[in-house]
């Protein structure tokens, strides 16, 4: 009864800091290590996001606009909490000085190279996803899942870069690699069900499963090789730039 009490604490946790859902306020939250259910958790949010993307479709809304709202509902469940990530690191990252990025990534205000990246970011997937024609529930849950396994791996494998900041609580946990493989386990299960539903889509569950573990370790990897490790503003990166390179992927190989 004790573990059952300290899973569930430490699961509503992580729905408290990765999310915006309604919690009750008399729970005691464990924030602990909570990024090992970042997997999970991504995979109840692409749930959620498909539920929308069907109930739309039931009322008759073209595609492109189910899509676009599919995609902001994304961004509403998470408060823009990624998003926001995506902003701050590409101001950072604009910066010639390396010893200056930190201090710009830092800044509140949203530049010129963040407003871009954010726009090139929500085109990708808007019309990504309105080009995907079946499965999309499944494939939803997918790619926030490897998303935020992505956002595990930066995590455990790559230096906090700040002593303080919205991500630094992240490291005071140590993960194994048991975190990862039951990650990959979790994810692979998308995919397997995805075959047993649509056989004919193999190739596409298949692409989802590789390309989501390329995708996010080399997202993770290329934030490291020019920062020289990460913050909380990249963490949020991987998943987002992971989600949409992924939804190309899928979407390329329907």
């Amino acid at each position: 009864m004790q573990l059952i009490r300290e899973t569930l604490a430490k699961f509503m946790a992580g729905i408290a800091f990765y999310t915006c859902l309604p919690i009750p306020h008399d729970w005691n939250l464990d924030f602990h290590g909570i990024a090992r259910l970042a997997p999970l958790i991504g995979l109840i949010l692409g749930g959620i996001q498909g539920l929308v993307d069907i109930g739309l479709h039931s009322l008759g809304m073209p595609v492109l606009t189910r899509s676009t709202v599919v995609i902001i509902s994304g961004i509403a469940l998470t408060g823009g909490l990624h998003l926001d990530g995506v902003m701050d690191a590409a101001d950072g990252l604009a910066v010639p000085e390396k010893k200056r990025r930190l201090e710009v990534m830092t800044d509140s205000a949203t530049g010129a190279f963040g407003a871009m990246a954010a726009i090139a970011l929500l085109l990708i997937k808007i019309t990504a996803l309105t080009d995907l024609d079946s499965d999309r529930l499944l494939i939803l849950m997918g790619i926030a899942g490897w998303g935020r396994w992505g956002q595990l791996v930066a995590i455990a494998c790559y230096p906090y870069l700040k002593p303080t900041g919205k991500g630094a609580f992240h490291k005071k946990a140590k993960y194994s690699i048991l975190d990862f493989l039951l990650g990959i386990l979790l994810l692979l299960l998308m995919s397997g069900i995805l075959t047993l539903l649509d056989p004919q889509n193999w190739l596409v569950a298949c692409g989802m499963a590789i390309g989501g573990i390329a995708i996010a370790l080399l997202t993770g990897a290329w934030f490291n090789r020019y920062l020289g490790g990460h913050t909380g503003d990249t963490y949020g990166a991987v998943v987002e730039w992971t989600e949409a390179l992924l939804l190309c992927v899928v979407v390329t190989l329907e």
